[in-house]
């Protein structure tokens, strides 16, 4: 990840370095630097290094197989033509979407970083929890730092490990694209680069220099090794890696380095066969064409910025997507790797925290901002943060801090959000809505779609050019907008021209909300509806029925048109849903269906032995999931639970918190889930299901026909409801009497009576007089007393300087450098000194060097000995 204002080539350390002294006399003196972690392991507009730079008089201490045949769906069929491209049959794209296996598919994914949730058994909650909001894919850093911390060492054990990472993404059905950098930027210090590699590199990270080409090697080869395995043609869920981030074409080094990155994935000896992909920080034009092009180019995009301090004012959307995919690469899929998921808070006592990011962010910005894409005929989007986590260690660069809770969709603790519910309601949208994965961009409100009848709402009109089907999106013109709308909206199906709704009086748009009103849109195997204004939640077949699950807000009324089929089963007609025959603009058979305005729960329209149409308010669709089923007998397929190409099977489950995944043995259906609180369990199923489980518990409940009455059941094919119940044992947790501490000095260096006896002899002396870093001390002796170029580039750093004291000192001048957000506290002997502070404000007034003199008090100098100035410098 990465934001407009840090658009420029990555250099080693720019920070200048810091001086020492007594006043008013110098002194001899030898220099050492000592780490509190003895391990080299990480955005400022350079390169947001916490590297810690000093020049003094002074000693330095720091411290995939059988596969199971899928009936396919013809609107994700995909007929081979010679405008598709790709390196292997498996991968293949036109100007329309990504096919996998010959299937169309709309990528819909979201950002998962495996380094801030280092528990690999934690992994498959997270995966679980995307597959289950309908995405299908997550996007994946890797750091370079972490997998090689130290030249030709490559670690892929424990929490840095990727073979768990794709086992779990198989079980759950998600694809990955896999993005090593090896600059990640990430909001990680040094952008992911390996520390050893920005002191060790003489020549410029990121660009064709030699050395910088030899220190990569390892680590990206460890990266090939780790994921030839794993790629789709194998049976594994990888179908893209991106190379490095964010970066800019020219100069004509920058490009080269694409090349050697490009070469090494590419050559034959290496195995991989999927797309090279690249994410363009901002419109650049980067990468398409020319040296270093990559096969699919993608944009990154931030429109809402970071300002959580001022979470309910937004910047207006972006209007140019469309134009700017249809001048710079007509012939791909439009992608965004990046685009704006949740905003990072900044460093600071006056940051606000991550509760107004999630605001800033929030259902309506996904509702209007997240359309936008779709309007712009993008068909492959990751949303970066999905799941944020923690930046544990020294991860973070310094504009940030420890928590990277991103205000995304899952908190960092894991828990759901009103912001998953949305994409929820999305997510399973399209994965329900294959005709959307093909469609040509027809024109919108600003180039002469005549489509509202008020200008204050904007259309844009996409079309699927083999079936017809019509996807009008719609928001306020002022996208920033708070006020409430109404219009009609002119339409064009596949046999006739209407102005909707026929029945309620206009369509109603809220402030800051966006629609999707479809046209000829088919759901299940044989059924298709001439419009509706209300949303589409889910649509299918489940046990051979067409399924159609519709939501709206209910202060709103909404309507659909479609024709009825089957034998209607018996049922109370709904009230507030009003059925019309014979509608003008209608065909023979077509009926109007009308939501007035005030319903609340799910409400069964039509439940015959054909279809079942739901319609439920937006709040009671979100409690709604559509686990996948595998089918019985897909043992031995890799790709066994994958949507649409291992199984187009599901079940409808209201209720719980959360439904992780769904089976059938015989005649029982398997769930598996979380709850918060005892719920309401409905279940539309297969009509052959009389048994439900619920984490492996019976759960009692009423299945259809086992009534006199079917009132209570959503439909009388396949339902079932009943009750689940948190378990009693979770009321509580017994917290036992801490007692007994024990406590250790963490700084024995300073103890009373301890500074002067403490042996130092074994700390790395600083002496170098030479630094691969673009920026030359400006003070001291000549010495280099940059801490990473000692191997100590992160987390805490103790410096010690020594000095035979004559009584005429009384103070020393530090100038201390830790990138941003930084602090240093210093002592003489065993008497502190002060404290120096780098930027604390929230990304504003940053401060990246301190230069302060710290007074001796009385007493404190010991005149004739060894004196010793510590240092503790906390870096970001």
């Amino acid at each position: 990840m990465g934001h407009e204002t840090h658009r420029v080539p990555v250099l080693p350390s720019t920070a200048t370095t810091a001086g020492i002294k007594a006043s008013e006399t110098r002194y001899s003196s030898s220099i050492l630097i000592h780490n509190e972690h003895h391990q080299m392991k990480r955005k400022s507009s350079w390169f947001w290094f916490s590297t810690c730079l000093f020049s003094a008089v002074f000693v330095l201490l720091s411290t995939r197989a059988q596969q199971t045949l899928v009936p396919e769906n013809p609107a994700t069929r995909f007929e081979r033509s010679d405008t598709a491209m790709g390196i292997t049959d498996q991968v293949m794209f036109d100007n329309y979407s990504l096919i996998l296996n010959g299937q169309r598919i709309f990528i819909h994914s979201g950002e998962f970083h495996t380094f801030r949730l280092p528990v690999p058994s934690l992994w498959p909650d997270i995966l679980q929890k995307v597959k289950a909001a309908g995405l299908n894919a997550v996007s994946v850093y890797t750091h370079m730092g972490l997998i090689n911390p130290a030249p030709d060492v490559v670690d892929f054990n424990d929490f840095r490990a990727l073979q768990p990472l794709y086992d779990a993404a198989k079980a759950a059905g998600i694809w990955i694209v896999l993005r090593p950098g090896p600059y990640i930027n990430a909001e990680t210090t040094a952008g992911g680069i390996a520390h050893w590699a920005t002191s060790q590199v003489a020549g410029q990270l990121r660009t064709n220099a030699s050395d910088w080409r030899a220190a990569w090697q390892a680590y990206i080869q460890g990266i090939i090794d780790e994921t030839v395995p794993n790629q789709i043609t194998q049976g594994g869920p990888v179908i893209a890696i991106q190379i490095d981030n964010e970066y800019s074409q020219n100069p004509i080094t920058n490009a080269e380095y694409f090349v050697d990155l490009e070469a090494v994935y590419k050559d034959p000896s290496s195995g991989i066969v999927v797309p090279l992909t690249y994410n363009d920080p901002g419109q650049g034009r980067n990468f398409i064409n020319g040296t270093g092009a990559v096969d699919l180019y993608g944009l990154d995009s931030y429109p809402q910025g970071f300002d959580c301090s001022n979470p309910t004012v937004w910047h207006p959307i972006t209007t140019n997507y469309h134009q700017y995919h249809a001048d710079v690469n007509p012939s791909q899929p439009w992608y965004f790797p990046e685009f704006q998921g949740g905003s990072f808070d900044a460093w600071g006592p006056t940051a606000p925290g991550y509760a107004p990011c999630r605001v800033l962010t929030g259902p309506d910005f996904q509702s209007v901002f997240n359309m936008q894409l779709w309007a712009s005929n993008a068909k492959l989007i990751n949303y970066y943060m999905f799941f944020g986590g923690t930046s544990w260690g020294g991860l973070p660069f310094p504009g940030v801090y420890t928590s990277y809770d991103y205000g995304a969709s899952l908190m960092e603790s894991r828990e759901l959000t009103t912001k998953y519910n949305e994409i929820k309601r999305q997510g399973l949208f399209l994965r329900s809505s294959p005709e959307f994965y093909k469609t040509d961009w027809i024109a919108d409100s600003s180039t002469g779609l005549a489509a509202s009848t008020n200008p204050d709402a904007f259309v844009t009109f996409l079309r699927n050019p083999d079936t017809q089907a019509g996807f009008y999106i719609v928001r306020q013109t002022d996208s920033t907008s708070t006020a409430n709308i109404t219009f009609k909206l002119n339409v064009t199906t596949a046999s006739t021209s209407l102005q909707i709704p026929l029945a309620t009086s206009s369509i109603a748009l809220s402030g800051r909300e966006s629609k999707m009103i479809v046209t000829s849109y088919a759901f299940g195997q044989s059924s298709r509806l001439v419009y509706s204004t209300a949303q589409v939640f889910f649509s299918g077949t489940i046990d051979g029925r067409d399924i159609l699950f519709l939501h709206g807000a209910n202060t709103q009324a909404h309507e659909v048109a479609l024709s009825l089929t089957g034998s209607l089963n018996p049922r109370d007609e709904p009230s507030q849903v009003v059925f019309t025959q014979n509608v003008a603009g209608l065909g023979p058979g077509e009926t109007l269906v009308s939501f007035l305005d005030g319903v609340e729960g799910l409400v069964t329209v039509w439940d015959s032995d054909t279809q079942l149409v739901l319609f439920a308010d937006s709040e009671t669709a979100a409690t709604f999931w559509a686990p996948t089923t595998a089918l019985p007998d897909s043992a031995g397929d890799p790709l066994a639970n994958y949507w649409s190409l291992g199984t187009n099977d599901t079940v409808l489950v209201g209720g719980p918190y959360l439904v992780r995944n769904a089976s059938i043995q015989g005649t029982t259906l398997a769930l598996r889930g979380d709850l918060k609180n005892d719920v309401t369990l409905t279940v539309i199923a297969p009509r052959n299901i009389s048994s439900i489980t619920w984490n492996g518990v019976s759960v009692s409940g009423d299945f259809s026909g086992t009534q006199d009455t079917n009132a209570s059941l959503p439909t009388i094919i396949g339902g079932f409801v009943g009750q689940l119940q948190t378990s009693s044992g979770l009321t509580g947790i017994s917290v036992p009497n801490l007692e007994g501490w024990r406590f250790m000095d963490s700084l024995p260096e300073v103890a009373s009576g301890g500074t002067m006896m403490f042996d130092d002899s074994s700390w790395v002396v600083a002496d170098n007089t030479t630094t691969n870093s673009p920026s030359k001390p400006l003070y001291g002796d000549g010495r280099v007393l940059y801490g990473c170029d000692y191997g100590f580039c992160e987390n805490i750093v103790l410096w010690r300087g020594h000095f035979m004291a004559t009584g005429a000192e009384k103070s020393v001048n530090l100038s201390i450098n830790g990138g941003e957000a930084f602090a240093a506290s210093v002592w003489l002997n065993d008497v502190f000194l002060n404290t120096s502070f780098g930027n604390s404000t929230n990304n504003h007034n940053n401060v990246g060097e301190t230069d302060e003199k710290f007074i001796f008090p009385e007493g404190a100098l010991v005149v004739g000995r060894d004196n010793v100035i510590t240092i503790v410098q906390v870096k970001p």
